[in-house]
């Protein structure tokens, strides 16, 4: 059997993207796992393994079709000279980002790479005429989500997994976007994802309030009473089992997530910096919801320590890991439910009565 193969973008080349990139591959086992293609370019590679002194070796292909197992395959992806400006951002970093990013979505769709984990980009250097999102799990909604589909950002860990029902919206419009549609709408994806991506049989999941103290019984807002509680009720309806809404802090606080399959947060940092508390050295950002398995680390560009060799790869392994388990969990569920045998009852909490 063909090892998995990993895409793997190097991010803002004025990161940490490829010491994170090289260290993890110093391991050799990491290669006994998967096939590694790297998206982006031999030179600027080469500049990082230098100015840190990294001893990675890599092998230049023109096709991830010509990948070799057993080596740290690169692709380049850059069209032209990119100057290196450790710590910085600039646009020409943020135009290799995306061009690495782009040539990586194409082979997937191609059916040239299996998963795709991402190195961390500067949101704001990579915008252009192709790229006009707040972030990775919107671009990539928008160029592979098939219709019905909806990425779900889910942050994750062997503590917990937090997933968001806004994700990069200012705190200004986050309140008029907590509606049932949305909150239903997410709990469906993160239940499917709980079962099928990591293989949790009737996941439980705990929904988060939007006010302080859950709104305090409408004292302090009543989003809880009027959108989050009925939300609940109909996704309990419909066979998933959630709870909720709890005080985002006491239920942090109490570490009442380890009795959780999952936990969905109504906007970013309400459920992020808790989970980067949590996380910070193995947290994964993973994209659910679409056939493209896309992970990262949940850490940024980090250009306070670019190039000192100082960064930590402990995320960027784990997204590595997670891509690969999520892509074998789903062939594994996938499998179990071909050609099914037709049933003499109907469980409602069985998701494959529902379709």
């Amino acid at each position: 059997m063909d090892k998995i193969k990993v895409g793997i973008t190097h991010g803002d080349p004025n990161g940490v993207g490829y010491e994170i990139i090289f260290k993890t591959f110093e391991d050799p086992a990491m290669l006994e796992l998967c096939t590694p293609i790297v998206y982006g370019s031999p030179k600027i590679a080469s500049y990082h393994r230098k100015t840190m002194d990294l001893q990675t070796n890599f092998t230049t292909i023109t096709n991830a079709g010509d990948a070799r197992e057993g080596s740290l395959n690169l692709i380049h992806t850059t069209a032209d000279e990119v100057k290196i400006d450790l710590g910085q951002a600039t646009e020409e970093a943020g135009r290799a980002a995306f061009a690495a990013l782009e040539r990586a979505v194409n082979d997937w769709r191609e059916g040239l790479i299996d998963v795709l984990v991402t190195a961390p980009i500067n949101k704001n250097s990579i915008q252009g005429d192709k790229f006009h999102f707040p972030g990775h799990t919107e671009y990539l909604q928008d160029r592979v989500g098939k219709e019905g589909q909806q990425a779900l950002m889910l942050l994750m860990n062997d503590q917990v997994r937090v997933a968001l029902v806004t994700t990069h919206l200012p705190i200004s419009k986050v309140a008029q976007a907590i509606t049932e549609d949305a909150i239903l709408g997410k709990l469906r994806q993160l239940e499917h994802s709980l079962s099928r991506d990591f293989l949790i049989s009737h996941p439980r999941i705990a929904v988060l309030a939007l006010n302080p103290h859950a709104g305090d019984g409408g004292v302090l807002g009543k989003e809880e009473m009027e959108v989050i509680q009925p939300s609940i009720a109909k996704a309990n309806e419909e066979g998933i089992t959630a709870y909720g809404p709890f005080a985002a802090d006491g239920f942090f606080g109490t570490r009442a997530y380890e009795h959780y399959d999952g936990v969905l947060a109504m906007y970013h940092d309400q459920g992020l910096a808790p989970f980067k508390l949590i996380a910070m050295e193995n947290g994964v950002n993973y994209t659910a919801g679409l056939d493209l398995i896309r992970t990262s680390p949940d850490h940024g560009t980090a250009y306070d320590i670019a190039g000192k060799g100082v960064a930590d790869e402990g995320s960027f392994r784990q997204a590595i890991y997670t891509a690969i388990d999520v892509f074998r969990n789903r062939a594994a569920w996938d499998e179990a439910r071909q050609n099914p045998l037709p049933k003499l009852y109907v469980d409602k909490r069985d998701k494959a009565e529902r379709g």
